[in-house]
């Protein structure tokens, strides 16, 4: 099958409609009319086999993991998704495959409207590199800057089920059936928490997501916004799951090192409190205070308000 059979088999009848796509795939170039009101917020990931992926993860998860975690980073900035473009490198055309690569993708795609307007295929080994792009409202949005002493410190859903989920597929974990099954799809299915960021724009003082684990990604909001935290892990929210089939300890290791979880990490200050629990409830999402920033450029943990060190659990994801 060559390239443009390949493309057409698989990806031009799928792609979402949009009244802004003026010209999608087809051409040399996709054409899409912005709304003059709004800035775009562009984002690109690339996952590659051994890397990044086992090769033998399904390939409709990995079709629909593949945007999820480009769906993330614009979830993070408050950006409403809109348009994407595919690269895909595989060493050979396999139609099975392919098959189920696409529904996984568009499935996700079509949840939040998401285009495919064009991108590219070549030969070699297996790698699926997504640039999407959002739209958020002119000088309105959520960036890693702006959190300040006192600040609150909050994460939504749960934490280090995609870690231990991680661990499951490389055999270093045994779990109960049912568990493992919940904590594999964590893993392979993370939701972008895209209309929780929307509504935190104009509530929050900064945000990220969660894609290294907190200990690491809290350290971007230290350097941009030159400020210090205090995270009580007692408070971390963590799934039955995860705590029914590890330590206490390891349970916390994973929830704060393991990574790959998604969610997003946010500070908001005192007096939007109360908007933030109106705002997030009309969304259906959880989410949890677990600490505050406070001065001095660094991060401190604490448990039990006593000084608290993670088990190293050694987390190299596919060395």
């Amino acid at each position: 099958m060559k390239e443009f059979q390949l493309i057409e088999s698989f990806f031009t009848g799928r792609a979402q409609s949009r009244k802004d796509v003026v010209i999608g795939i087809g051409d040399d170039c996709a054409i899409v009319q912005p709304n003059a009101s709004k800035s775009i917020a562009i984002s690109c990931d690339t996952l590659v086999e051994n890397v990044h992926f086992f090769p033998n993860m399904p390939a409709k998860d990995l079709g629909y993991k593949s945007l999820a975690v480009n769906l993330s980073d614009l979830a993070s900035m408050g950006a409403e998704p809109a348009w994407m473009t595919l690269a895909l490198t595989l060493p050979d055309v396999d139609e099975g495959w392919l098959a189920e690569f696409s529904e996984g993708l568009f499935e996700i795609a079509e949840y939040y409207g998401v285009a495919l307007i064009g991108g590219d295929t070549t030969r070699g080994p297996r790698a699926i590199t997504i640039t999407i792009n959002g739209q958020l409202p002119k000088d309105v949005g959520l960036t890693r800057q702006g959190a300040k002493n006192g600040d609150w410190i909050y994460v939504t859903g749960s934490l280090g089920d995609s870690a231990l989920g991680l661990d499951i597929l490389r055999n270093k974990a045994t779990v109960d059936i049912e568990d493992s099954a919940y904590l594999v799809n964590r893993h392979y299915r993370p939701t972008p928490r895209v209309l929780a960021g929307q509504s935190l724009r104009t509530i929050a003082s900064s945000a990220i997501d969660i894609s290294d684990g907190i200990m690491s990604d809290i350290q971007h909001v230290i350097k941009s916004s030159q400020v210090g935290a205090v995270i009580n892990v007692d408070r971390l929210p963590l799934s039955e799951q995860l705590k029914r089939n590890t330590t206490a300890e390891m349970a916390l290791s994973y929830a704060l090192t393991g990574g790959e979880d998604y969610e997003l990490l946010f500070t908001v200050p005192e007096a939007q409190k109360g908007a933030l629990e109106i705002a997030l409830a009309e969304t259906g999402v959880r989410f949890t205070q677990i600490g505050q920033i406070c001065t001095g450029g660094q991060l401190t943990l604490l448990n039990d308000n006593k000084p608290f060190e993670p088990v190293n659990l050694g987390f190299e994801h596919f060395n």
